[in-house]
């Protein structure tokens, strides 16, 4: 490991044409290092930038010019370059063995780290699929950011796999909880109603999270098992909502692969010791819900047609999600004792014009096959599908659209049905 200065730092001496070079998602991103990489590309040979979620103002349209963009999602800021970008669609769960075994490429590894007291570093606020890409990177350079929580878990970095370490930024990305609309409210009050005591429940970031949490202020002994988890759970841990205590598995803890929040979240974190960063390996993992206790897993889509198959990647003829971790957690919680798969979305787009639940996908992505679903719940109600055939999933879906877009819905059927069976 090499200790040297943020001026010092020069990426076309430490990349080969065609590398690819990846940071973590969220606040996992080194901001001086993206910055530094972006403020130094006319000097490099059209690398690909890979990335996830991101927020921050990194990634702009004009960068294509110099870089290829590969996205595994488009969340947050990366929506501004999605269109120029070849998207990688895979499950979070699939992510570490996808880096080690090199069928997802990454060259060179953007991290930023925070010595431990006891020797090594932590990347403080993320695990997800971070620790891979540092094993399978060619060249890992290192941030030093003081701010960082000091986490241990799967967010433990050896001196080792660090090549370059790079002196020194303070930042942290903040992401603090969005105000749900009053349309968000009313669906998340509904999921809310769904969820027992001492249940383990997913609570990721976004809006519809933020408002089921405001919900649950009644709840007993609950539990949290997330891909991501942001300021709400401070909320929902001081109000002593959640416990842990009745988990099944990681009794005592709330378990995650990062801090997706702000300051607050980060001290609680760090304090309270009752938060274990983990990988994807594990967080999103079949098995690790097998054993949780009543896990409920919420989710949201962009769109679900009659039949109950969702898309979640494209709207608009933009690619504005991401698969990320939803297949993985939809299959969590129907295979958890006492569990089950809640899909959560206000029934039309807010301008009120186009329904979400629609009478076909056409070309857009199944992002969610019908099998899969289980509940689905909009403003106007909730539609329980497992094991029910396609008439009744449609009835049901129905029931539970927008008023103003039911009898569209139903000619569009009623069209498709003698489509198939012509007289």
């Amino acid at each position: 490991m090499k200790q040297i200065s943020l001026t010092q730092l020069r990426f076309a001496e430490l990349l080969v044409p065609g590398d690819v070079i990846a940071w973590p998602q969220g606040p996992g991103e080194p901001l001086a290092l993206t910055e530094r990489l972006v403020e130094q590309r006319a000097e490099l040979s059209r690398p690909a930038l890979q990335f996830g979620l991101t927020q921050s103002p990194t990634l702009r349209p004009e960068l294509a010019e110099h870089f290829d963009f590969r996205a595994l999602n488009g969340a947050g800021t990366s929506r501004r370059v999605t269109a120029l970008a070849d998207i990688i669609p895979c499950q979070i769960s699939t992510m570490p063995a996808l880096l080690r075994s090199g069928r997802l490429r990454v060259d060179v590894a953007l991290i930023q780290v925070r010595p431990l007291p006891s020797g090594g570093f932590t990347t403080g606020v993320i695990a997800d699929f971070t620790q891979a890409m540092i094993e399978r990177a060619r060249v890992v350079v290192a941030l030093l950011n003081p701010s960082l929580p000091l986490m241990g878990g799967d967010a433990c970095v050896d001196e080792s796999d660090i090549d370059w370490l790079v002196d020194g930024d303070s930042r942290i990305i903040d992401m603090p909880d969005p105000a749900p609309s009053s349309v968000e409210l009313e669906v998340a009050a509904r999921v809310a109603a769904l969820i027992p005591n001492r249940a383990t429940v997913q609570l990721g970031i976004g809006t519809l999270p933020a408002a089921v949490a405001k919900y649950l202020n009644h709840h007993q002994e609950l539990g949290v098992h997330s891909g991501v988890v942001s300021d709400v759970l401070v909320d929902l841990v001081e109000q002593g909502i959640v416990t842990n205590a009745y988990k099944g598995a990681d009794v005592g803890r709330t378990v995650t692969g990062g801090l997706f929040g702000t300051q607050r979240l980060r001290d609680f974190a760090e304090q309270s010791k009752l938060v274990e960063l983990c990988n994807a390996g594990y967080t999103h993992q079949i098995s690790t819900a097998q054993s949780l206790s009543a896990f409920h897993s919420i989710n949201s889509v962009i769109e679900m047609d009659l039949s109950g198959q969702a898309n979640a990647e494209i709207a608009g003829g933009r690619y504005l999600g991401a698969i990320g971790g939803l297949v993985d957690f939809i299959r969590a919680g129907t295979v958890s004792p006492g569990g089950q798969s809640i899909l959560a979305f206000p029934s039309t787009t807010p301008d009120g014009k186009n329904s979400r639940i629609v009478a076909s996908l056409g070309n857009r992505p199944v992002t969610v096959p019908r099998v899969e679903v289980d509940v689905v719940v909009t403003e106007h109600g909730v539609a329980h599908l497992r094991g029910c055939s396609l008439t009744e999933r449609a009835k049901r879906l129905l029931a539970i659209a927008h008023p103003d877009h039911r009898e569209s819905l139903e000619r569009a059927l009623r069209a498709s049905d003698q489509a198939s069976n012509p007289a």
